[in-house]
């Protein structure tokens, strides 16, 4: 089943974001789940301040349990995180 999950950062969390990066990108990788993600930025695509992934998991408690256990999310970057079931409609499909 597929999830999206829309977080966004707390303001002037850049440097935790930072901090957090390279383990942020290794845990989605490594749970193999990940259809598309990546940041949301400023407008002028300068400054990430937040995240978007699809995940296709069993069920939202296990979408849960992976936001929960991000690494982004346990160093207190994310001021709130939206998990929503989504059902890919456009676009190319991966996979």
């Amino acid at each position: 089943m597929l999830f999206c999950l829309y977080c966004t950062d707390k303001p002037d969390s850049v440097d935790i974001r930072l901090a957090n990066r390279d383990a942020h990108l290794k845990y989605w990788a490594d749970a193999g789940c990940v259809k598309i993600g990546g940041p949301f930025t400023t407008d002028d695509g300068a400054t990430m301040n937040g995240s978007m992934l699809v995940i296709d998991v069993a069920d939202k408690a296990k979408a849960q349990a992976l936001v929960e256990n991000d690494p982004y999310n346990k160093a207190g970057l994310f001021q709130s995180a939206e998990i929503r079931a989504w059902k890919w409609l456009l676009g190319p499909q991966q996979g």
